[in-house]
């Protein structure tokens, strides 16, 4: 199968629009902050590496034409939202209402396996139906039909958006891991930080259901 991608001109507007986008902190960025802080720069690499390889099959479904699907349907949209949403909550509230973590010589909290922060972010953005749409509106604007095979655009835009992203937010785990290695020297820092990444992810919850409500 030919492989075509879109012109370089159409490549430049998309990496300048994407990146603006990207900066912009969303749920994605204050998860990956909130691992960061809690646990060190390489929880936020490996939640950043789990978001994005989430990316990845919201770019296919894209690129297949399942996100058309999701859009069209009312009944699919609320499920993956409240999924999510409950998702999110459930993090919180296991935050919040799990035994207390114990601190190592280091400052640092009690670890989760790695495998199980790729988990979570995995889930947390799979689950994510406004990503789907984002990319079913956004891709196709920088894709050129008289070029042929739409798909295969569509993956390479997508491709080059998960790379950005897996960098940019990189970048927020590598400030935000740092800023945390700090904070967890603060004895009043550990006594509420349960309850600080709890009540983040239960509003990250909150806001997938009330912003998703209305679906563009």
């Amino acid at each position: 199968m030919e492989i075509v991608i879109p012109g370089a001109t159409n490549i430049g507007l998309f990496l300048g629009a994407a990146l603006v986008l990207l900066l912009i902190p969303g749920p994605a960025v204050l998860y990956i902050v909130a691992r960061s802080v809690a646990q060190g720069r390489m929880a936020g690499f490996v939640s950043d590496l789990g978001i994005h390889s989430a990316t990845l099959v919201h770019v296919l479904a894209a690129a297949l034409g399942l996100s058309a699907l999701l859009a069209s349907s009312a009944l699919a949209f609320s499920i993956v939202k409240w999924a999510g949403a409950a998702y999110l909550i459930w993090l919180g509230l296991k935050k919040i209402f799990g035994r207390t973590e114990e601190v190592d010589a280091d400052g640092n909290l009690a670890r989760h396996s790695h495998a199980r922060l790729f988990r979570d972010g995995f889930i947390v953005n799979l689950l994510n139906p406004k990503t789907a749409l984002f990319f079913l509106a956004f891709l196709p604007q920088f894709v050129e039909p008289e070029r042929g095979h739409l798909a295969s655009q569509i993956v390479f835009l997508g491709l080059l958006f998960a790379l950005l992203g897996f960098i940019t937010d990189g970048c927020y785990a590598f400030l935000a891991g740092t800023a945390g290695k700090w904070l967890r020297r603060n004895k009043r820092y550990l006594e509420v930080e349960r309850y600080v990444s709890g009540t983040l992810f239960i509003g990250l919850g909150l806001t997938a259901v009330f912003a998703g409500n209305q679906r563009k």
